[in-house]
């Protein structure tokens, strides 16, 4: 089966353009043909409730000391548990809101007492009242079919449920999130079971929007029952996985392959939904409840695993390759065996484990690349981790150990710092795919990476987000944690992976109103199609709006979306993953070079946020990213840069071109109106400005617009295809006859506090001598 034209397609919601949406509801069917970027700051229905999350934007651009050093993890000093739960008590949740993209809103002020450095203030069971008991689980000689004697095994056993209502009762987070569970589990009581929907055909996104929403729910009744002993959800989650088995009243599938093994996510995913079923809930249950999850764990989705191992089944492409599907793939199988070890009389269970977790050492754990990057794109991010982290935190609870999956790539421990990164004051650096619906997948492996690799910033940053209110997270999160992830937290970092290469820089990490800019090079292979044709792409939010955007993915189902990444590949024929597509360069209407090597160049001034949330950049904070595109153009000479200036008020981009035989188009798609006056170009957008200026223009450079849609000369779409439009978005351009350049396009976002004698007028400096001090 060819890999990419099985993949799972793209739900058509904004996916990071519509408020609380970019998170694990339970959604409405998508509007097809949308842009993934197109609706800024447009809130949708939301079916998760968020305790606590309340309120207007608050930013603020007020003075403090910042630090060059970076953040400290891992303290094991113990403070008395009542300054603790004092601490707790009078600040409660850090953020007071979040912006229409569920980025947290944090309030302006300093408080010493909160916000210190991340840390980890007692160890497992040091201290009833500050974190968990330490697991009575502890086998000299671990292995992965041998179990804890107690349920639950998956995840979360047996003596944090004991201790859970405690932190319910005393950790404002755990509140929150608990609160929000049971209202998304009294919401989802009273619907219908979820309805068997084929997402464009089963071998290509399958059931896989059905199967992720029947673990969200499974997750969610399972913990309501274990946290009321009201019978009421133990009866609910049966009629879900009654439903999905395809043992009730309605059909749901075609047996044998009711999960769809076209499609392998899905099977992946109902044996987990089923794992957690059958775990949380083993209690209550019959002998013939018992007997119908664990048949359908082992016919419909166990069976089906060992075939593509034992076998080498076509379904089963998944294991020789790094991304999301390995995690999830070998992750569903695993929780699916650990549930049902010591009942499953077939020795199935016992015969997938030889297989799957090895398989995910080898290539789930590679997910990441040299930098903590993930190697398909920021949103598939989700899937690998969450995937990863089930499997891990399965394996650890159930068996004792996680057999070297923690430690098989030493960059598994940065990938968090990734997502740190690639989160903008706005919205997500959101560069290639988005993926499906999310569902039951969210960021929360954050949580549980926080206390394997000793990295209590991971925790403290994932808290406050929206997807935070899930069953993971009041298992994984550790209640001793304490400190503001920003406190000495730089604010800019190189991830320099020839795979991506790119670059994160912002002026502040609490204010939602601050500048952040984000830009990538690398190559254009190795990202499991999920890429697109950007080297010298980048974003830019200010002044609470994104000003450089991202279109996001094409419609998953359109014909060769997934064919390959070759030069050749019909991919590359859809406008959202063709070059004129990027905020990029464009080379007589050509695509980029999909082999090239991009090199690049950084320099940050090393600045730390402090513990305040309120935050002012001194004058020389500056960062800088350069790239050499000439590769990547078929030898065009051209480099590209982006830097702050002005202490992080103002963007410089340049573009140094030598002797081009070609025109060259400059292109920056934006939600803004646009009104263009020769070298000049005024964008408004929610009431705020950005003016744009070309510096030195050549005579006859001026900046135009165009609509965001493939050129006219363009090859043509495979048969009977379409790009999807793009409504609201504009295309500001540049067009550059054939020759040699110096292209400065310079960022001045309307700060309220700023005069225009304030703004500063950068002189021209080539890219290759650009430098910390070049531009002071």
């Amino acid at each position: 089966m060819a890999y990419r034209e099985s993949q799972d397609r793209l739900n058509d919601t904004n996916y990071h353009s519509v408020g609380a949406q970019e998170y694990g509801g339970d959604y409405g069917e998508p509007k097809k043909g949308l842009s993934k970027w197109v609706k800024v700051g447009v809130p949708v229905a939301v079916v998760i409730v968020v305790a606590a999350v309340v309120g207007g934007v608050i930013g603020s651009r007020s003075s403090s000391k910042t630090s060059s050093s970076s953040a400290n993890s891992g303290s094991t000093g113990e403070p008395n548990p009542s300054d603790l739960a004092s601490v707790k008590t009078a600040i409660g949740m850090f953020a007071t809101a979040t912006n229409a993209h569920s980025v947290p809103v944090y309030p302006s002020t300093t408080n010493a007492a909160a916000f210190t450095e991340p840390t980890f203030v007692a160890k497992a069971g040091s201290n009833a009242a500050v974190t968990w008991n330490t697991d009575t689980f502890q086998p000299a000689n671990p292995a992965p079919t041998t179990v804890r004697p107690d349920r639950p095994r998956l995840i979360a056993p047996a003596y944090k449920w004991e201790q859970l209502p405690s932190f319910v009762a005393s950790d404002p987070y755990m509140k929150a999130w608990n609160d929000t569970i049971m209202n998304d589990a009294a919401q989802w009581e009273s619907m219908d079971p979820v309805p068997y929907v084929i997402d464009g055909g089963l071998n290509k996104s399958g059931v896989l929007d059905v199967a992720r929403s029947v673990k969200q729910r499974i997750k969610t009744f399972a913990y309501a029952y274990r946290v009321t002993g009201q019978t009421m959800w133990a009866d609910r989650a049966w009629k879900e996985l009654q439903n999905a088995s395809g043992t009730g009243s309605q059909p749901f599938g075609t047996a044998p392959d009711n999960w769809n093994t076209q499609h392998f996510l899905d099977v992946a995913e109902f044996t987990a939904a089923f794992a957690i079923g059958y775990d949380w809930l083993y209690d209550v249950w019959t002998d013939q409840q018992k007997t119908t999850i664990r048949t359908a764990i082992l016919n419909l989705g166990l069976n089906f695993g060992i075939q593509a191992y034992a076998n080498n089944a076509g379904y089963g492409w998944w294991r020789t390759v790094n991304g999301n599907w390995n995690c999830v793939c070998n992750g569903g199988l695993t929780m699916g065996a650990l549930a049902i070890l010591g009942d499953d009389t077939t020795g199935t269970a016992q015969q997938i484990l030889g297989y799957t977790i090895d398989n995910a050492k080898a290539n789930c754990a590679m997910g990441p690349s040299s930098d903590g990057t993930w190697s398909e794109t920021p949103n598939y991010w989700y899937f690998g981790t969450t995937g990863q982290a089930e499997l891990a935190s399965s394996l650890l609870t159930a068996t004792g150990s996680t057999y070297g999956l923690m430690t098989a790539n030493p960059e598994f421990a940065d990938t968090g710092l990734y997502h740190m990164y690639v989160y903008g004051n706005q919205q997500m650096f959101d560069y290639g795919d988005h993926g499906p619906n999310k569902y039951s997948t969210t960021a929360n492996a954050m949580m549980f990476h926080a206390t394997q690799f000793n990295k209590p910033e991971y925790m403290l940053f994932q808290r406050d987000r929206i997807d935070a209110a899930e069953p993971w997270t009041m298992f994984w999160y550790d209640p001793s944690v304490t400190g503001a992830f920003w406190n000495n937290l730089p604010l800019d970092h190189n991830f320099d992976d020839p795979l991506d290469a790119w670059a994160s820089m912002r002026s502040s990490w609490t204010d939602v109103n601050g500048l952040y800019v984000a830009m990538k090079a690398g190559n254009h292979t190795g990202h499991q199609t999920h890429g697109d044709l950007d080297a010298g792409d980048f974003v830019i939010d200010a002044l609470g709006v994104r000003w450089a955007g991202e279109l996001g993915s094409g419609d998953y189902l359109s014909d060769g979306y997934f064919s390959s990444e070759a030069q050749d590949s019909q991919r590359w024929l859809y406008y959202r993953k063709r070059t004129e597509g990027q905020n990029c360069l464009v080379v007589n209407h050509g695509n980029q070079n999909v082999n090239a090597a991009t090199p690049t160049t950084f320099g940050s001034s090393g600045t730390a946020q402090g513990s305040s949330t309120v935050f002012d950049d001194p004058s020389d904070s500056t960062a800088f990213f350069t790239t050499d595109l000439t590769a990547t153009y078929n030898g065009v000479s051209i480099k590209r840069g982006i830097r702050m200036i002005n202490g992080r008020k103002q963007v410089l981009l340049q573009d140094d071109i030598s002797n081009s035989q070609q025109p060259i188009e400059w292109r920056m798609h934006t939600n803004a109106t646009v009104a263009t006056n020769g070298a000049s170009a005024t964008l408004t957008l929610d009431g705020n400005t950005m003016q744009v200026q070309i510096l030195n223009a050549p005579s006859g450079v001026v900046f135009g617009t165009a609509d965001p849609v493939r050129y006219s000369d363009d090859p043509a779409l495979p048969a009977g295809m379409t790009d999807q439009p793009n409504p609201g978005v504009t295309v500001l351009t540049i067009e550059l006859p054939a020759g040699s350049y110096n292209l400065q396009v310079l960022f001045n976002p309307q700060w309220p506090n700023m005069q225009a004698s304030d703004y500063k007028t950068p002189s021209m400096v080539t890219l290759d001598q650009w430098s910390l001090t070049s531009h002071n």
